[in-house]
């Protein structure tokens, strides 16, 4: 089965600030939206951003080669080329990670570029790249 594009729809506090930092900062494009709600184009996946404003939030951490990765998050597999860009553009944009740009799992099964930050309403990001894309599920 070829692979398709998901979606997830998760809560935002400002439809305006959501549309800078998705729509700028990550440089995905904006499809359909509302009042309440904005579509982007999310590296081929469509993401909607819901206005939310009262959506509770309650951090959590699990560790992960010995980094606290923030549960729940969510992104995408890029290339190593674009994932090293996207890292330069956060950084120029002045957003703070939770895990720095760092590559996991060196020299073992599954080795992998990662890196977390959080949006302005504090929905937690990750991207990764892999050297080698046939070690995605490798065990």
């Amino acid at each position: 089965m070829p692979l398709m594009p998901f979606h997830i729809a998760f809560p935002v506090d400002d439809l305006a600030a959501a549309r800078a930092f998705y729509g700028t900062t990550l440089a995905c494009p904006e499809g359909r939206s509302s009042a309440e709600w904005i579509d982007f184009d999310f590296f081929g996946h469509q993401i909607v951003a819901h206005l939310s404003p009262n959506a509770p939030g309650k951090p959590h951490h699990n560790g992960v080669d010995g980094h606290a990765v923030p549960v729940p998050h969510f992104g995408v597999i890029l290339t190593m080329e674009d994932w090293l860009a996207l890292a330069d553009r956060v950084r120029s944009a002045g957003i703070p990670f939770v895990i720095e740009p760092y590559i996991r799992f060196q020299g073992e099964v599954g080795e992998q570029a990662t890196m977390f930050f959080y949006d302005p309403a504090g929905n937690a990001l990750e991207f990764k790249a892999f050297a080698d894309m046939s070690q995605l599920f490798a065990k």
